[in-house]
Order: structure tokens, then C-alpha cells, then sequence
């Protein structure tokens, strides 16, 4: 088990196996992460929000992106979830299922065993299908960033990061670097 340069892991917080955070993520109190077989790894500036449960399916690793938010009570099982991703609260992921880069799965969707997902999906319902196709990467960009603020607020004993003329202030810098990373990828610069 290794935490990197994790920006925060709650003490709540139970690991086990072969798990693996990048830079700046944070795992919030009450998660699990369990890998008895095969391994998870949690990309780069990735949120683990309370009460979510990572877990390996028998054939399968749990395999998340970079700045992406798992969100409340959600659960991943031995699936893949790219880039900028977020996975709404209480949302399931199963064995083998393919989130791809830029998308959303609505909260309490079930997305089943081997779902294919492609890039910028909105997904949702049980069983969970691509209802739209938008382009999330600044609204998923921007909460993976909040929560890395809130996470080193954290790490600091600082439970109060998102408010204030300062918190303000980052929110509006953060703002433009997220659009202007949007256009450099556009333009293909």
C-alpha cells in the first residue's frame, strides 16, 4: 500500500492490499478500499469521498483517472474509470465496465458487468445507460480542484476551505485555468 503524495487520507479511512493514490488525492472519512487480488490505483488530483467502497472484482483491478470525484456512498468493483470523471453519489460500478474520460454517471445509477462507456457521457438509470453526450470537463476539472483545496485545508486541521474573500479569490483563478486548459485542448495546442 503506498500514499504517495496523497494531499489527505481521513484516519476513518481503511486500505487494504494493493492500493495505490498519485499526487494530490484524497480518500474522505468512512471509505474502503480493498484489494485482495489484483490491485486499485487512484490517479492524480482524485477525490475518494465519504462512505464510498473500491473493491477488486476476481479478474479485474479497480482502475481510476486523474481528477476525478467519486462521490458519496458510491462503489467501484473492479472496473475502469478515466480522466475527469465524476461518479454521482451512490452510484454502482461493475466488474469490467469502462468509464471513459470527460464523463458522468448520475447518482444511484447501476452501471453493469462490462458496460462501455465513451467520452462525455452523462450516464444514468438501472440498469444505467449514455442518456446525452456533453463535454464535463470543466464542472468535473473544477470539484477534482475543490476538493484538493478542501483536502490540504484538511491536512492542515482547517475544516472551513470554501469560504471567504480568499476562497473567493482561488475559485475565480481556478475558474480560468480550468477554461483555458479546456481551449488549449480544443484548440490542440
Amino acid at each position: 500500500m503506498s500514499q504517495g503524495d496523497a494531499a489527505y487520507v481521513d484516519p476513518t479511512v481503511r486500505l487494504y492490499g494493493d492500493v495505490t493514490f498519485a499526487e494530490g488525492t484524497s480518500i474522505w472519512p468512512n471509505a474502503v478500499l480493498r484489494a485482495e487480488s489484483n490491485f486499485i490505483r487512484i490517479g492524480a488530483f482524485t477525490n475518494i469521498q465519504d462512505f464510498v467502497m473500491v473493491h477488486v472484482g476476481y479478474t479485474s483491478p479497480t482502475v481510476v483517472g486523474a481528477y476525478c470525484s467519486i462521490t458519496h456512498h458510491a462503489t467501484l468493483h473492479g472496473c475502469t474509470i478515466g480522466d475527469d470523471c465524476l461518479i454521482g453519489i451512490g452510484a454502482t460500478v461493475m466488474d469490467g465496465a469502462d468509464i471513459e474520460a470527460g464523463s458522468v454517471v448520475v447518482g444511484h445509477a447501476f452501471v453493469r458487468e462490462g458496460t462501455q462507456v465513451p467520452p462525455n457521457s452523462i450516464v444514468m438509470g438501472t440498469p444505467a445507460k449514455v442518456v446525452d453526450t456533453r463535454d464535463s470537463f470543466i464542472g468535473n476539472r473544477i470539484n477534482a480542484h475543490l476538493y484538493h483545496r478542501n483536502a490540504l485545508a484538511y491536512a492542515r486541521g482547517d475544516h472551513r476551505a470554501w469560504t471567504g474573500p480568499e476562497y473567493d479569490t482561488w475559485f475565480a483563478g481556478i475558474e480560468a485555468e480550468v477554461a483555458a486548459e479546456r481551449a488549449r485542448r480544443a484548440g490542440g495546442l
